[in-house]
């Protein structure tokens, strides 16, 4: 009998324990309502416990995680006006960071302000995703990150890993054709949730993706070992992004790349050698020109 009771507390934890494993995300949800007087300040309260439990619980893919595996990411909503008692419109930042192997350093992979964010929300309402409809924006805009911050990561770890991921934020893009809410269609900007993963999934893209692989296996996860082999490969990936913007010059999801990395590449080539730096620069000037000023410090470093 007690036998058979140890048993049964064994499977118990062992089935705790892979409910935890099987999470992908350790995520911090902020709802911040500062602009808006007079309004149930509750209603927000409610709102950020319910996605914190949402977006740690909710299981997105079939792979098993374990806790140091999950993805670090923090959103904010910052609600910045009331349209009625249970409408809010305002924006929402999203940031997600990778580990680098065998440091203690995490990369930021995407780091993104979205102004578009109209929702209805009721204080105690249950945030449950349904793959297969468009109950409600709020949930659809958060599904939709959440798969856009796994294409981006699993496609840091495998070439082209995170395809089924935007083909899945493809599809909540798809159902929201009908949503009276802007940032989901192709004519209301070319810069929405719409382009972000139209880019993600378009062929003249494929190199940029190439390098997300190749800047974080090849590069910043062999940097403790070998430092400048690894840069050598970080600089070898960004040539990557020429054949993009050849194209496409300073196209969506390239500017949303530069976003993340415009200041860890500076770190990363701070003690590089002149002619690398040089090589960076020149490549730098032609395919992200935005954050010119951030390099100027190589720059003066190269002289």
């Amino acid at each position: 009998m007690m036998n058979r009771i140890r048993t049964i507390v064994l499977l118990l934890i062992f089935l705790a324990n892979l409910h935890v494993e099987a999470q992908e995300f350790q995520c911090s949800v902020q709802v911040v309502s500062q602009s808006v007087q007079g309004s149930n300040k509750k209603v927000f309260e409610s709102l950020q416990k319910s996605l914190n439990e949402f977006m740690n619980n909710q299981k997105w893919t079939d792979d098993l995680f374990s806790p140091e595996e999950r993805i670090e990411c923090n959103m904010m909503i910052n609600v910045t006006e009331a349209l009625s008692i249970d409408e809010f419109r305002g924006s929402i930042s999203i940031q997600a960071r990778r580990p680098v192997y065998n440091s203690t350093y995490n990369s930021v992979l995407f780091n993104y302000i979205d102004q578009d964010m109209q929702f209805k929300y009721v204080e105690g309402e249950p945030i449950i995703y349904n793959p297969n409809t468009f109950d409600s924006n709020l949930i659809a805009v958060i599904a939709y990150y959440s798969y856009v911050v796994l294409g981006i990561d699993y496609d840091s770890y495998s070439l082209y890993g995170g395809t089924s991921f935007f083909q899945q934020a493809e599809q909540i893009v798809n159902r929201a054709q009908s949503a009276t809410q802007t940032g989901w269609k192709s004519f209301e900007s070319q810069r929405n949730r719409y382009w972000l993963v139209e880019n993600a999934l378009n062929q003249y893209h494929k190199p940029l993706r190439q390098c997300y692989y190749e800047y974080h296996r090849l590069g910043l996860d062999t940097m403790s070992d070998k430092p400048e082999a690894a840069r050598a490969a970080v600089l070898t990936s960004l040539e990557q992004i020429k054949k993009v913007h050849r194209q496409k010059p300073s196209s969506f999801y390239t500017q949303l790349f530069f976003t993340a990395k415009a200041d860890e590449i500076v770190k990363i080539f701070e003690e590089s050698f002149s002619m690398e730096k040089g090589k960076l620069i020149e490549l730098l000037g032609e395919v992200d020109p935005a954050n010119q000023k951030k390099y100027n410090v190589l720059t003066e470093a190269n002289k």
